[in-house]
């Protein structure tokens, strides 16, 4: 367990709403909203560096080059952005798709041991473009496109086609997204670093790193970990995050080490036995949190986070607005605009509400981008 989990280990008691049922205590939506948040980093500020803050978290959501930088900035106190993009040019930290087949930021060790545990979820994804793959060697495919990216970084406009010329029947999309699942592609930088990025060129994790994969590890010490940045959480929670199926098993081989807990739906939950679970009337303050933040994305269940009302407010279209936090749920969205930040409560808020807002989005505002000239504004987020 990380330190915040020691700093909070007394309340835990506290945290369990006395109903109960033959198969164990019942979490209430606020408790279990507490004790997420607490693993989140959300509902206190930590110490933790850049780096361990990845670790702990499992990786951040990294579709965009931005959301990290805005992740860590509402999660960790001192955090300046250029520590983390030091990290991406020293290679302690990659951009690679691995959970749910999207692009993550880990550290080089979950880089390395995560990629090849969710590998049946990329072959899953190569079998729904089987048809577009007809007569392709998906072996030769991979070797031919590891020689490819390991001899030169690549767009994946050049690699798709090299690998059109091999296979010209092909569906072009399908060869892209068979090199992806194949292979453990990283971002090279400058992609990703602040305030300078570049375009997505790519390369295997091993040539970046420098070092091999580790082998498919069994799933069981990854679960512990989930518990520890997500949980309380079920089986199927785990699943959302992760993209894979069958993790029942891994969850009862750990059993008699957990704790079990019932949602009001009466769902199992599973927890690390000494994991924070502060009393549910713990003061959560307000947090702006990026789009395709994990928070929301990593239970199968996302009310502890997400009200029913608000259930889809975040996107339009396909596309993602980043997420306002208030009193520990979804209350709002916001953007950054070329001359001030503009937040859209999804409800009224009162005057202490609306100050302590603003001043997190000063503090924002301060970190990530100095001594600005931004407004801040309530108002209608536009679409991009």
């Amino acid at each position: 367990m990380s330190a915040i989990g020691a700093s909070v280990r007394s309340m835990t008691k506290r945290s369990v709403t006395k109903t109960t049922t033959p198969a164990g205590p019942v979490l209430g939506t606020r408790a279990l909203n507490r004790a997420t948040l607490a693993r989140q980093l959300l509902l206190s500020r930590s110490p933790m560096s850049a780096k361990a803050a990845v670790e702990h978290l499992v990786g951040l959501q990294a579709q965009n080059v931005k959301p990290p930088y805005y992740a860590l900035a509402a999660r960790l106190d001192g955090f300046a952005p250029e520590e983390l993009s030091r990290l991406m040019a020293d290679r302690e930290v990659v951009r690679i798709v691995t959970l749910r087949s999207t692009i993550h930021t880990h550290t080089a060790d979950d880089c390395l041991t995560l990629r090849p545990l969710v590998q049946p979820a990329r072959d899953r994804e190569i079998n729904t473009f089987r048809k577009g793959l007809a007569g392709v060697d998906l072996d030769r495919l991979a070797a031919l496109a590891r020689d490819l990216v390991e001899a030169e970084p690549r767009t994946m406009g050049q690699l798709r086609e090299a690998l059109l010329a091999e296979w010209p029947d092909a569906d072009p999309q399908a060869l892209s997204v068979a090199a992806r699942c194949r292979l453990p592609l990283v971002q090279v930088t400058p992609r990703g670093l602040w305030g300078r990025s570049g375009q997505v060129a790519l390369t295997t994790a091993e040539h970046w790193l420098g070092r091999p994969a580790e082998p498919a590890p069994a799933p069981d010490a990854t679960v512990l970990r989930y518990l520890g940045a997500f949980g309380p959480a079920s089986v199927k929670d785990m699943q959302t995050w992760s993209g894979l199926t069958r993790l029942r098993d891994a969850f009862e081989r750990l059993r008699p080490g957990l704790v079990t807990f019932r949602d009001e739906k009466g769902t199992e939950l599973f927890d690390l036995p000494d994991a924070p679970r502060p009393d549910p009337g713990t003061p959560a303050p307000p947090r702006f949190l990026p789009e395709f933040d994990n928070l929301l994305l990593s239970h199968a269940d996302r009310t502890r986070v997400v009200p029913p009302e608000h259930r889809g407010r975040t996107w339009q279209g396909n596309l993602a607005h980043s997420a306002l936090l208030v009193d520990g749920f979804l209350a709002g969205v916001w953007r950054l605009e070329p001359d001030a930040l503009v937040i859209e409560p999804f409800g009224g808020l009162s005057k202490a509400q609306r100050e302590e807002v603003t001043a997190e989005g000063e503090r924002m505002l301060r970190v990530l981008h100095g001594e600005s000239s931004y407004d801040i504004r309530f108002g209608t987020v536009r679409k991009r």
